[in-house]
């Protein structure tokens, strides 16, 4: 099958398909006594990345055969794709420490991008039953146990910002130094894409990243994000670009628009 870009809201389906997909394999190695490995970067890896990732790029081949995938496992086996205005990025594991500290917070990420901007994206926590997806100019939503509704950026709170930050690669110092003179009213921390999706569901106002990512990590929370009313910028006050040489990321903040 293969299915129109301009149909946001088909294909928005079918990417949710997807991630729900390969969710379903993530928790059936998680429910095992699996076994991570380092990889060249010293990042960690599982079967779950891996098989989690050939569900997705089986599927988006299948239903967008003409848009190139730039996937994070093959990406670290030297696969990489030649890109132009529009490709996949896909990180099928994203917090694969959370993955084996069991704690619940990892995510698949299913991001379009088109002309350097995420433009559709699916975040997915299966261990949480939660999912956030968005696609430019229709809007994002979050379904859970409470069921599928819209969400959107919220105004700050009269007492202040509350602030996500990473659980498993924070910089503490660098942190406080951005947030210097801003009022915080809370400082949470969470795992993997979610963080981007917390503040485009109005449940956090800022995330500063000033720590390394790549794109496939952040281009699906982003998606969602855009779509919700937030942004994503450089530290230079810069809207964060896709498809740089590398896919390294520079320092963010995403926050609401």
């Amino acid at each position: 099958m293969t299915l129109p870009l301009n149909s946001a809201g088909p294909l928005l389906d079918a990417i949710v398909k997807i991630a729900r997909d390969a969710g379903e394999v993530i928790l059936s190695i998680y429910a095992t006594d699996f076994s991570a490995r380092g990889k060249a970067d010293a990042s960690p890896v599982t079967e779950a990345d891996e098989r989690a990732e050939a569900v997705i790029t089986a599927a988006l081949t299948a239903l967008t055969p003409d848009i190139p995938i730039v996937a994070e496992e093959a990406v670290s086996a030297g696969k990489i794709p030649q890109v132009g205005n529009r490709f996949w990025l896909v990180d099928p594991l994203d917090g694969t420490k959370e993955f084996i500290n069991r704690n619940g917070e990892f995510t698949v990420n299913i991001a379009l991008v088109e002309d350097g901007k995420p433009t559709l994206g699916v975040v997915l926590a299966p261990a949480l039953q939660r999912l956030f997806a968005g696609r430019a100019g229709a809007g994002a939503y979050v379904e859970d146990a409470q069921g599928r509704r819209e969400i959107r950026c919220r105004a700050v709170p009269a007492e202040g910002l509350t602030v996500v930050a990473s659980r498993s690669h924070g910089d503490a110092a660098a942190l406080d130094q951005f947030l210097a003179g801003r009022k915080v009213a809370a400082l949470a921390n969470a795992g993997s894409s979610l963080k981007l999706c917390l503040v485009a569901a109005g449940e956090a106002d800022l995330y500063p990243r000033l720590g390394r990512t790549m794109e496939w990590d952040i281009a699906a929370g982003h998606a969602v994000l855009a779509a919700a009313g937030g942004k994503v910028e450089t530290l230079a006050g810069a809207a964060l670009r896709y498809g740089k040489p590398g896919f390294d990321n520079p320092h963010f903040v995403a926050s609401a628009a």
